[in-house]
């Protein structure tokens, strides 16, 4: 059976995009992974394989660099969509190291799409973030936060995801400008900007989950490292927001639902058209930092230490989504629990505590071996 076409996958070896790449596979796509491997692990696509039975294509590639892309466009000319998830993630790191920021993740944008341009490659699904809203609490009937909330971020890390936003538009747009006022076929340029809340879990195998090579920045990664005793405690920055328990609120939604929104992000672009359109990946509950850690602590069977700090910069109370568009024009919407997402990442830091860094547990191995699974 022919693949239902190719899509290049930057970041595909990083922890939202190795989910995103199985899907892609699992339903009939091809896809070629472009990662520089700096937060990640080339393993994941042994596990990929593992889960699915088809292996992506790797290239190691740094998204910066336009003659590592071309490359790669030029010895793949079948692609004809790419998925955007290759960038610098760290909330607070973006606030010391700026420049940084700047580079990889707007200026690895600019260059992928100069790339894409020169080889005729027309839709991208862009992994864009919750955090371009900033303080949504600052509008009056904004939260749960809907698509057309002001964008306002509040740190680097998001602001550099709102250009990007800004590019991606720009750009999809005066290619069907000039491509009209050529009297040329132009609907084939399009572009998603897929605002996420908060990913977590793993797979429900428990061999493929988060691997962050260094400290994880993220509430439930830690959470797992405070649970296996690689961490003493959790920081919990607040107990002073004005919310149930006074820890901030943020929508948790499962990886494995995260992927599956690209996979129909990207079916959209490809059959209806659209142009340049943003859309809200979140489940539309919010919950505290006390309810995580309350949730995962169940999940452990055992209490997990945690200091109060003062808020971090940048932070802000409540970042729930509205799902409606997506739930509406996608026909996406969560199906996984956070407390499901609690269980997953367990199972996985668990049976994985040096991540890909060692073999998983032989019974993981032979539950997706057996056939009858």
């Amino acid at each position: 059976m022919a693949a239902v076409g190719t899509v290049l996958v930057t970041g595909g070896t990083g922890y939202i995009g190795s989910f995103t790449t199985l899907a892609l596979l699992q339903h009939g796509y091809n896809v070629v992974i472009v990662d520089s491997l700096y937060n990640s692990s080339e393993v994941a696509v042994d596990r990929i394989e593992l889960l699915c039975g088809k292996r992506p294509i790797f290239h190691k590639a740094d998204v910066t660099n336009e003659e590592e892309l071309d490359k790669v466009f030029a010895a793949h000319p079948e692609i004809d969509s790419v998925i955007h998830f290759a960038a610098l993630k760290a909330v607070g790191e973006s606030g010391e190291i700026p420049l940084e920021y700047y580079r990889v993740n707007v200026g690895g944008t600019m260059t992928l799409l100069s790339s894409m341009t020169k080889h005729n490659v027309s839709n991208i699904v862009f992994s864009s973030s919750a955090t371009v809203y900033g303080d949504a609490t600052r509008f009056p009937n904004m939260i749960p936060i809907p698509e057309q909330c002001p964008i306002g971020p509040t740190n680097t890390y998001g602001r550099t995801k709102a250009f990007v936003e800004n590019i991606i538009e720009d750009h999809v747009n005066a290619q069907r400008n000039n491509l009209k006022k050529a009297g040329k076929p132009y609907e084939h340029w399009n572009g998603a900007n897929l605002r996420y809340f908060n990913p977590c879990g793993a797979h429900p195998s428990g061999l493929m989950g988060e691997d962050p090579q260094g400290v994880p920045y993220n509430l439930l990664p830690l959470l797992g490292k405070v649970a296996t005793g690689d961490r003493p405690k959790l920081l919990v920055f607040g107990d002073d927001y004005p919310s149930r328990d006074g820890t901030a609120i943020r929508d948790y939604i499962h990886v494995v639902d995260l992927a599956r929104g690209h996979l129909v992000a990207l079916n959209e672009l490809r059959e209806k058209k659209p142009g340049v359109k943003a859309w809200n990946l979140g489940s539309g509950r919010g919950s505290t930092v006390f309810e995580i850690i309350n949730a995962f602590k169940k999940v452990v069977g055992k209490d997990l230490p945690y200091d109060v700090v003062p808020r971090r910069q940048g932070d802000v109370l409540d970042l729930t989504a509205n799902p409606t568009r997506a739930n509406e024009e996608l026909g996406w919407k969560t199906e996984l629990t956070m407390e499901k997402a609690c269980e997953d990442l367990w199972r996985w830091v668990s049976n994985n505590p040096k991540g890909y860094r060692q073999e998983p547990p032989a019974e993981l191995l032979n539950a997706v071996k057996t056939p009858s699974s």
